[in-house]
C-alpha cells in the first residue's frame, strides 16, 4: 500500500527565502517546485495533514502542537517589516496531534502538548512557498535539547506509523550547514574562503549522503547515531549547536526498511545543500 512521503528539506535563513535573498533563488525554486512534487499537492495523492519537525523549537521532551489554529511566532528579528505581517493560516489538528503524543509515549519518548505556542518560521517560511494555499492541516513537532541522535531517530520510528493514512513527515532544517561563522565567510570571505570550505562541504555531503541513504535500516541508524563522525561535521554543524540536523534524523527514522531515498541538491552561497526524502520517485 502507498505510504505519504517524508522530506527533510532545507528551510533557508530566517525570513530571507520569502524576501527574495540572491542566495536562497535555489531553495524557494526547490520550495515552490520540487517538495510540492514529492508531496503530490495538487493530486489526488495529497497528504491529509503533515506532521513537520522544525528545528526552531527544541525542549526536553518531545513536544506537539496541538491547537486547532496557531498564531505566528516571527522568531527572527532585524528584517523588514513586511516579515512581521506575514501569515499562513493553515489549520491544526488536535486528534493527530494527540495520536502523535500516543505513539511517541508507546516508544517510552515521554511526549507532551502544547496548545498555545506559535508556528515557528521553520514551519511558515518554508509553507508560504511550498503550499501557499495553506489548506493542508500541520501539526508541529520539537526536536530535543539533548540532541541525542537514537531518541530523534526513535522519534521519526514513531511517527512512521501515520505515513500509511496518508500523513506526511517534513523536517524542516539546514542539514547540510547550519554555522554561523561559515555561513558568514561564504557571504564575505571572498572567493578563496568558498573554494576551501566548499572542499570540506563536498567531502561532509558525500559521506552525510552514504549515510542518510543506506537502504536497510540497521544501516542507516547506525551511520546517523555516529554522524557527529562524519568528516567535518563540527565545522558544519557546531558541537552542541546540531538542532538544524536533528530533523533529518526524525525522518531517516521514518523512512521504511528498504526503503530507498531521493536526493536533490540545491546551491546556497557557492556550496551544495543536499536535501533527502522518501516515498516519492526521483524529482528533476
Amino acid at each position: 500500500m502507498p505510504v505519504a512521503p517524508v522530506i527533510a528539506l532545507s528551510h533557508g535563513g530566517g525570513p530571507l527565502p520569502i524576501l527574495g535573498d540572491k542566495n536562497h533563488e535555489s531553495i524557494v525554486y526547490s520550495l515552490k517546485n520540487r517538495v510540492p512534487k514529492i508531496l503530490g499537492l495538487g493530486t489526488p495523492s495529497a497528504p491529509r495533514a503533515i506532521v513537520l519537525v522544525t528545528a526552531h523549537w527544541s525542549t526536553a521532551v518531545p513536544t506537539v502542537s496541538s491547537a486547532a489554529r496557531h498564531d505566528l511566532y516571527y522568531d527572527y528579528s532585524g528584517f523588514p517589516s513586511e516579515s512581521y505581517a506575514l501569515k499562513y493560516p493553515a489549520p491544526g489538528d488536535p486528534p493527530i496531534a494527540r495520536e502523535i503524543k500516543s505513539l511517541l509515549d508507546a516508544h517510552g519518548l515521554r511526549a507532551r502538548l502544547d496548545p498555545s505556542r506559535g508556528w515557528d518560521h521553520g514551519v511558515f517560511i518554508p509553507m508560504l512557498l511550498v503550499n501557499p494555499a495553506a489548506d493542508v492541516p500541520i501539526v508541529q513537532v520539537s526536536v530535543l535539547e539533548s540532541e541525542d541522535p537514537e531518541h530523534h531517530l526513535r522519534i521519526g520510528a514513531a511517527l512512521a506509523r501515520l505515513r500509511a493514512r496518508n500523513i506526511a513527515i517534513i523536517g524542516s532544517g539546514f542539514a547540510s550547514l547550519h554555522n554561523f561563522a561559515a555561513m558568514r565567510g561564504l557571504r564575505f570571505g571572498g572567493a578563496a574562503f568558498v573554494r576551501d570550505f566548499k572542499a570540506l562541504s563536498d567531502e561532509w555531503n558525500a559521506a552525510l549522503t552514504a549515510a542518510a541513504t543506506a537502504e536497510a535500516s540497521d544501516d542507516r541508524w547506525a551511520a546517523l547515531r555516529a554522524w557527529r563522525t562524519l568528516p567535518h561535521a563540527n565545522q558544519m554543524h557546531p558541537p552542541r549547536a546540531g538542532e538544524h540536523f536533528m530533523p533529518l534524523l526524525v525522518c531517516a527514522g521514518a523512512a521504511g526498511d528498504g526503503e530507498k531515498a531521493g536526493v536533490y541538491k540545491d546551491v546556497y552561497s557557492g556550496v551544495d545543500i543536499l536535501t533527502y526524502y522518501w516515498g516519492a520517485p526521483q524529482v528533476d
